[in-house]
């Protein structure tokens, strides 16, 4: 058993998971990043102490259901896999708190993921989302959710009726219109880059904006009729392209 209880063994290019690390029962962080991994053995049922693992840059076409009974779970690392959906058991992990599923397969965000009632960061960039299900206002934990790199043609209707979030990301859409976000009080940083749209998303003041028409320059103006736009030099604030281990935090 580790000194440290993490196991990384990342990069491995493993197909496999030794069996044998299933049975270090006290172990908090298991990194299986960027193998080819698209199995695990339902051993992995014996880590109920684990806190952290990490499965992205894998070959899941499906999520092994075994993660799934793994309840003290806080931190799940799914991104840059071949998932199409989630299993409903994923309500067990009521635990988590942070989830990334960016760079997948995912045409909708499981419903699945609107009953994880701690979850407070959510990843979900870079797939072929067109909506959000209205459940997800049910998560008054979540603060921070990334959007970027989807397929959505307006701005998710249910963001707007979640006062909590603190960090909305929706860079590189099809977006064309921003409602007003002003009367969303925990909210710090909007991010909308890249979107087709004619106007900035309305905020509140202190909150910052990365997109056209921010707070360093003004919205298109009119004069005889001619829409004159002012480009804005700043580059966008994207998303971590790769993870971090957060800090400590109580289970």
């Amino acid at each position: 058993m580790p000194v440290d209880k993490m196991v990384d063994l990342s990069g491995r290019q493993m197909r496999r998971l030794p069996v044998h690390i299933c049975s270090f029962r006290e172990l908090v962080k298991l990194y299986l990043s960027d193998n080819n991994l698209n199995y695990l053995p339902p051993e992995l049922e014996q880590l109920q102490n684990l806190q952290i693992l990490a499965l992205d840059f894998n070959n899941f076409k499906a999520l092994p259901l075994v993660v799934c009974t793994l309840k003290q779970l806080c931190i799940l690392y799914l991104g840059n896999n071949k998932l199409c959906s989630l299993p409903l058991e994923l309500r067990l992990l009521q635990n988590l708190k942070t989830l990334w599923i960016e760079s997948n397969c995912l045409q909708y965000l499981p419903e699945v993921v609107c009953e994880l009632s701690l979850l407070k960061t959510l990843h979900a960039g870079s797939n072929a989302l067109r909506s959000l299900p209205p459940q997800l206002r049910c998560l008054q934990e979540l603060r921070t959710i990334w959007l970027s790199g989807n397929l959505l043609a307006e701005f998710p209707p249910v963001l707007l009726d979640m006062p909590f979030l603190e960090v909305i990301d929706v860079d590189r859409n099809s977006i064309r219109f921003f409602p007003s976000l002003a009367h969303l009080p925990g909210l710090k940083l909007v991010i909308y880059d890249h979107n087709p749209c004619r106007n900035a998303p309305k905020v509140a003041k202190g909150v910052r904006r990365v997109g056209r028409w921010s707070e360093e320059t003004p919205e298109p103006r009119k004069r005889s009729g001619a829409v004159i736009e002012i480009t804005l030099d700043e580059k966008p604030l994207l998303p971590p392209a790769a993870k971090t281990e957060p800090e400590a935090e109580p289970c």
